[in-house]
């Protein structure tokens, strides 16, 4: 690269036919907001300074920008607001006053959220410190994009917008992304010299082709053949298009690393916005995921594992030879799941954050886990809660029994140990340990530590009275 580069990202924009409170930047792909895919884009050429240029829903945009910037934490975030709305020109020229005028400014839009890093790059690449790189693709139907005129050596003279473009004009399918790299100096000196004699009144970032041009200043275009790259959003329609288009993406990479999709039309690898986790799935070799599983966060599988259909994963390590069975649900959040090698777990299983599961252990349908660990060997094969409970290798977990861990103020840890027997319908009043080798009778309450290998029983004595007779209904008047 010449010299320092800066990034201008265009967010001013209402998008009034997505029909919704949310500016148009703020709308989610993939569970992130548009512009922080483009803020990663930014992060990925290095770039010195940020400038968001902000209209609509300012304070909101502004919000979320520097929630994510303040994380990474890779370059100088700067908000310019474009009051009143005059185009994409006056756009940049309410940015060029944070613009130091000393590398290469890089114009990018914060609804179009797919561009390749190494696209960008290249874009850079092609300014090459002197030049006015402009990327651009070629479409089928390009109604509504600006087009790209050359003169009779190829050579670009001029951008026409659709609204101005004649015929001729708009039969072109080489059309402008929105994108481009530019020497900040000369941006500068383009961006004083534009007017708004066109058929929207509107001063155009893309007129400062034709300065280019009428200053000498060599023009390149870098086309690209992958139109996702710089699709836009303006609808509802659109960003679902968007995201099936990015979410196949995402899933035929797993595929040609090995990983075995049921049906690559329903998969889904998003971002985690409690975490800020990105979306990130590590498969071993000959890992199985079958139809519309979801995935949040960061997502390890390993070698062997069989994900069944509609479980939904965030930020878990399964384990070789495991299976999640279908409708299972793990959410590992900020202290994450972890699932042992050969474990079963499921159907209707919840796993929640700090459920930590040994080799071979057992969680069937409708046991929920929670911030506990199960050593190898373990079973809690249904209807059944553990929170806060470490339990021992071999224990049996009886169905309809729970860890009563909170107080109602204070939580409260429960011990298990190691062969001990749950019965059916049984509470482990917390905090309390169940010595190892005990059995725990059926419909028990247990509120004190119980010694290893007893049996331990808190019931009340069952009473039955011979010749009760139901109370019988009365007759209808």
């Amino acid at each position: 690269m010449n010299g320092p580069l800066d990034v201008v990202v265009m967010a001013a924009g209402k998008g009034t036919r997505m029909k919704s409170r949310i500016p148009k930047v703020l709308q989610r792909l993939a569970q992130r907001p548009l512009i922080h895919h483009v803020l990663d884009q930014a992060a990925s050429l290095k770039a010195r300074r940020v400038v968001v240029v902000t209209g609509h829903g300012a304070p909101e945009v502004e919000a979320a920008c520097a929630g994510r910037t303040s994380a990474a934490g890779t370059f100088d975030l700067k908000f310019a607001l474009q009051q009143p709305q005059l185009g994409t020109g006056h756009a940049v020229q309410q940015a060029l006053p944070h613009l130091a005028g000393d590398g290469t400014v890089v114009v990018l839009s914060g609804d179009v959220p797919l561009t390749r890093p190494e696209t960008l790059a290249a874009l850079v690449e092609a300014s090459g410190g002197g030049r006015l790189a402009l990327l651009t693709v070629r479409l089928p139907d390009p109604a509504g994009y600006g087009r790209i005129v050359r003169g009779a050596q190829g050579q670009v003279e001029r951008i026409v917008e659709h609204k101005d473009a004649g015929e001729a004009e708009r039969a072109i399918d080489e059309i402008y992304s929105g994108i481009m790299a530019v020497p900040s100096a000369l941006l500068a000196r383009w961006l004083a010299r534009l007017t708004n004699d066109n058929a929207q009144g509107e001063y155009y970032l893309t007129d400062v082709v034709a300065l280019a041009v009428a200053d000498g200043v060599p023009v390149v275009a870098h086309c690209i053949d992958d139109a996702l790259q710089v699709a836009g959003v303006n609808s509802p329609a659109q960003l679902a298009q968007l995201e099936r288009a990015h979410q196949l993406r995402q899933a035929r990479a797993l595929m040609e690393q090995g990983v075995r999709l049921a049906d690559p039309a329903r998969f889904d690898l998003r971002d985690d916005p409690k975490t800020g986790a990105r979306g990130e799935l590590v498969c071993a070799q000959d890992v199985e995921i079958d139809v519309g599983c979801i995935f949040t966060g960061r997502v390890e599988i390993g070698e062997g594992a069989r994900i069944g259909a509609y479980c939904c994963v965030a930020n878990a390590r399964i384990g070789a030879a495991a299976v999640l069975h279908p409708y299972t649900h793990v959410d590992g959040e900020q202290a994450g799941v972890r699932v042992g090698e050969g474990a079963l777990v499921g159907p209707f299983a919840r796993l929640r954050p700090g459920a930590t599961l040994g080799r071979e252990v057992h969680v069937g349908n409708f046991v929920e886990v929670k911030n506990s660990q199960l050593a190898d060997g373990a079973k809690a094969n249904h209807l059944a809660y553990l929170g806060d409970a470490t339990v021992g290798e071999r224990v049996n977990y009886g169905a309809g029994s729970i860890t009563a861990n909170y107080d109602g103020a204070n939580k409260h840890r429960t011990v298990i140990e190691a062969d001990a027997h749950i019965g059916s319908n049984c509470v482990l009043v917390a905090p309390v340990t169940i010595g190892a080798g005990t059995t725990v009778a059926g419909g028990s309450t247990i509120t004190e530590d119980t010694p290893p290998g007893s049996l331990s029983l808190g019931r009340g004595r069952q009473v039955n009275i011979a010749g009760w007779h139901r109370p019988a209904r009365k007759p209808k008047a």
